[in-house]
């Protein structure tokens, strides 16, 4: 069974509950008829959802209602309109969420001079845990997150990756059954980016429930059990992965990726059928490219890197290519998923 994709059609009909609608409410993350406009703009509007365990992916070109539907989960916004339920609490009950929601947003900053340890057990501190509690949940989350041999040293000497991950530390050290995260990839190498797949991997599989935003349609089907895509606001469609990847997989997607040798590895992606384009940057110190088959690109990319000792910087997506990709998708022509 397809849902056509529709611009005209998502503004109409909200999306429909998906069959886990039968499940016992605190065993679901519900939105009900939820609406948020900061003043005239609008933030989300008429979602209904009902999210289970394991890795939902929330995705969307920027500015389509990701982080304020993460914001709604977590209480930091309030909706204008309809009701929310995390695991059966609501966002307006702060303590009880706490307890329940583990939150990693977007923004890369930690207290100055702090260690990666006391950027988790400050947070924990402030959240009335015993010392012994502290040290306990922090010792765990380390562990956890393989941070535990760097957790003495200042934050600010971490690498991109390292500080991701005592990111993701502090937002697990709770214990919380819900983690939200928000674009938790962007801007990691490819093996950073495959070792945290591999942790959100595991967490789902402990029972977890995480809300991941993305740009990267490769990483969404590499990890999610299921996808939410948002358009303008409106929930345009729900439900397998790999469904809309089937949908896109004429459209090439671009990818911007900075490293020390961008003509040498422009040179290699480019012998490869699945590379369409591969150009340097202006700047010389990347280059972007184009490519049908991701799958086969980030294999080939994680490759080249290992046998030549590139030093990557960041792997992300091209937003003009993005919104491209997501204009396919709610086209009237194109886009469904099944």
């Amino acid at each position: 069974m397809t849902t056509e994709m529709t611009a005209q059609a998502a503004r109409a009909t909200p999306a429909p509950a998906p069959a886990a609608a039968a499940v016992a409410p605190d065993k679901l993350i519900v939105f009900d008829d939820v609406s948020k406009f900061y003043g005239e703009i609008l933030g989300v509007n008429r979602v209904s959802l009902s999210i289970t365990s394991g890795i939902t992916s929330l995705v969307g070109p920027n500015g389509s209602g990701k982080t304020t539907l993460m914001n709604l989960m977590t209480g930091l916004l309030r909706p204008t309109r309809g009701t929310i339920s995390v695991l059966g609490t609501k966002p307006s009950e702060p303590e009880q969420l706490f307890r329940k929601v583990g939150y990693c947003s977007q923004f890369d900053s930690f207290p100055r001079g702090a260690t990666g340890r006391e950027f988790i057990s400050s947070y924990l501190s402030v959240h009335g845990y015993t010392r012994d509690e502290v040290n306990d949940l922090t010792d765990a989350a380390l562990d956890r997150v393989s941070m535990t041999e760097a957790a003495d040293r200042k934050v600010a000497g971490y690498s991109k990756g390292m500080r991701q991950r005592i990111r993701l530390a502090q937002s697990i050290a709770h214990n919380p059954r819900v983690l939200i995260l928000d674009e938790p990839l962007n801007g990691l190498d490819p093996m950073a980016r495959a070792e945290i797949i591999r942790l959100f991997r595991q967490l789902a599989d402990a029972g977890l429930y995480l809300i991941i935003s993305s740009h990267i349609l490769h990483e969404v089907d590499m990890m999610s059990d299921g996808v939410i895509l948002l358009h303008n606001g409106y929930v345009v469609a729900e439900g397998d992965v790999h469904g809309v990847r089937e949908e896109i997989e004429e459209h090439p997607m671009q990818v911007l990726i900075r490293c020390d040798r961008p003509q040498f590895l422009a040179a290699r992606l480019f012998e490869h059928e699945s590379t369409v384009e591969a150009r340097v940057h202006d700047d010389r110190q990347g280059l972007f490219v184009k490519t049908r088959r991701p799958d086969d690109f980030y294999l080939l990319l994680n490759r080249y890197v290992t046998e030549n000792g590139l030093r990557v910087e960041s792997v992300a997506p091209a937003d003009d290519d993005l919104n491209a990709v997501y204009q396919y998708l709610i086209s009237s022509d194109g886009g469904r998923v099944k």
